[in-house]
């Protein structure tokens, strides 16, 4: 009689529908807000390293119109379960660049260190010769 063990992992992640701070809630994290201010495109990049995202793809959008970044906010409203559009995306882009990638930061930083929970799942097929 062989036994096979399949492991399937679950990650699970907590959802309120809404993002964990507000887009101008800089004084929330004043090390994400300091980040920003002295050096934006590191920031930029080790947000979207962070999110899980090629590090620098966020130095494409001055040449893509800001598309990176309208992608990434739309992808991590899908991933996290928080409500919203595109349009809405755009339009926080457009008029308050600097604020939309402190409170993705922020995001990120708030989901990664307590929001997400994985487990393991052991399941054992029994094969009867």
């Amino acid at each position: 009689m062989a036994v096979q063990q399949q492991i399937t992992t679950v990650t699970t992640t907590k959802s309120s529908g809404q993002w964990s701070t507000g887009l101008f809630d800089c004084c929330s994290d004043m090390g994400t807000c300091c980040c920003a201010t002295w050096c934006f495109p590191c920031f930029q990049c080790q947000t979207a390293s962070h999110y899980g995202w090629c590090f620098c793809m966020p130095l494409l959008d001055p040449c893509a119109f800001m598309a990176v970044s309208c992608c990434m906010r739309s992808s991590m409203r899908e991933r996290y379960g928080i409500q919203g559009s595109t349009c809405v995306d755009v339009g926080l882009v457009c008029c308050c660049y600097a604020c939309t990638w402190c409170q993705m930061a922020r995001e990120v930083k708030t989901r990664t260190t307590s929001g997400n929970q994985q487990v393991h799942v052991v399941t054992q097929q029994l094969h009867v010769a």
